[in-house]
């Protein structure tokens, strides 16, 4: 099978959809599919070599999202993609965003009959609202359910977001969760060195957020949650994992914690694992790949009953989870929870246990699967380009 990805984001850019694209190449490479990638091109407009594995790679012209430079997104080259295309046709072609680039990769592979998976990545309406523009949500989901329609199948991580998207009108969904690497992500990379240099010895607490510092985030309950928990317990240690527009300002609000900006894959793992409490107040992902992450490290983690955390964790047994959106209930467990060391080490125990369930090459075998499924479901373009 020869399968193309087209994507707005990819290595080394930090974020979920990034992350796991890379993660399913790496194992559809190694079970000899022939892979392209169709991408932006980077924002230093350097050209490292074609990534690993891929027989083909055409990047395009990107731009960088007004107020948020880092985050691209890729402009429309149906010229060239029908073009790549024609020459080394693929048999399915898998879009994973649906900017620009998307939908002219949408048009193209249409008019060339060639089947379409699309993936769910991001809750786009929840971001109009962290944004300010949540009167454009309607039409945006409209445009969505649109472009998804259009395809033979789209792939969502939980049955929850299946759910939701169904009652929206959404057609053919399946569900494919995402893995973890259980080598990488480990308690027996807690480092005594590291927790020093925090200020925490063996027997304080240490509270980690990791992820993106920008508004879709909830990052104003992660700063009263953080000031509530410090409250209780003065000696605890607190550490923020990413960088972001709203770095700044928590900085300010938050002058006690270590803040380290982007890290090393090394590092971050080395994070994880001498931590011993995980912050997640987001209620923007679709999944949340930092949550397994952590719980693969052995942390106890609090986050609301949503994405990842809905699908892995069993309240009370694995790590916390609280109703969406109920704050009060997420500080009030938080601040519970760093009171008491045992409990939070059987928590975080548990939870090394319950993420050895996701792994990548079942996921991988979800996705060919799903491949292959849609190669069977046939539509009758009604123009040259499919639209």
């Amino acid at each position: 099978m020869r399968i193309c990805l087209v994507s707005e984001t990819w290595s080394p850019d930090i974020n979920g959809v990034a992350h796991t694209l890379v993660q399913l190449s790496r194992e559809l490479v190694e079970r000899g599919v022939a892979m392209q990638l169709v991408r932006p091109r980077p924002a230093s407009g350097k050209t490292r070599g074609r990534p690993a594995g891929m027989q083909a790679e055409l990047q395009v012209r990107g731009i960088g999202i007004p107020g948020y430079r880092a985050v691209r997104i890729g402009m429309p080259a149906g010229g060239r993609l029908k073009r790549l295309w024609q020459e080394q046709r693929p048999d399915v072609v898998y879009l994973a965003t649906q900017g620009p680039l998307g939908w002219s990769a949408r048009r193209v592979a249409r008019g060339l009959g060639i089947p379409l998976v699309a993936g769910w990545h991001t809750n786009f309406d929840h971001y109009c609202s962290d944004y300010g523009l949540p009167w454009l949500a309607p039409a945006l989901m409209r445009g969505l359910r649109h472009f998804h329609n259009g395809c033979q199948i789209t792939l969502v991580p939980t049955r929850q977001q299946a759910d939701e998207l169904g009652n929206q009108g959404f057609q053919r969904l399946e569900v494919m969760g995402r893995g973890i690497d259980q080598e990488r992500f480990s308690p027996d990379l807690r480092c005594a060195q590291l927790r020093r240099r925090w200020g925490a010895d063996a027997h304080t607490p240490v509270a980690l957020h990791v992820g993106r510092l920008a508004p879709e985030k909830n990052l104003t309950l992660l700063r009263e949650t953080l000031h509530a928990m410090r409250n209780a317990r003065p000696d605890m240690a607190q550490v923020i994992v990413g960088d972001g527009p709203a770095r700044r300002s928590l900085e300010k609000a938050l002058p006690e914690v270590h803040f380290t900006g982007f890290i090393s894959p090394e590092e971050l793992a080395r994070h994880y694992a001498s931590a011993d409490l995980f912050l997640f107040p987001s209620l923007s992902e679709t999944w949340g790949n930092v949550v397994p992450e952590a719980m693969a490290s052995g942390l106890a983690v609090v986050s609301y009953h949503h994405a990842a955390a809905a699908e892995l964790i069993e309240s009370g047994s694995h790590g916390i989870t609280v109703p969406a959106g109920n704050a009060a209930a997420f500080q009030e467990a938080a601040v519970a929870l760093c009171q008491h060391p045992a409990r939070y080490a059987q928590l975080g125990r548990a939870a090394r246990l319950r993420s050895q369930a996701c792994r990548w090459p079942a996921i991988a075998d979800t996705f060919l699967s799903t491949l292959e499924q849609a190669r069977e479901i046939r539509y009758a373009p009604t123009h040259p380009y499919g639209i």
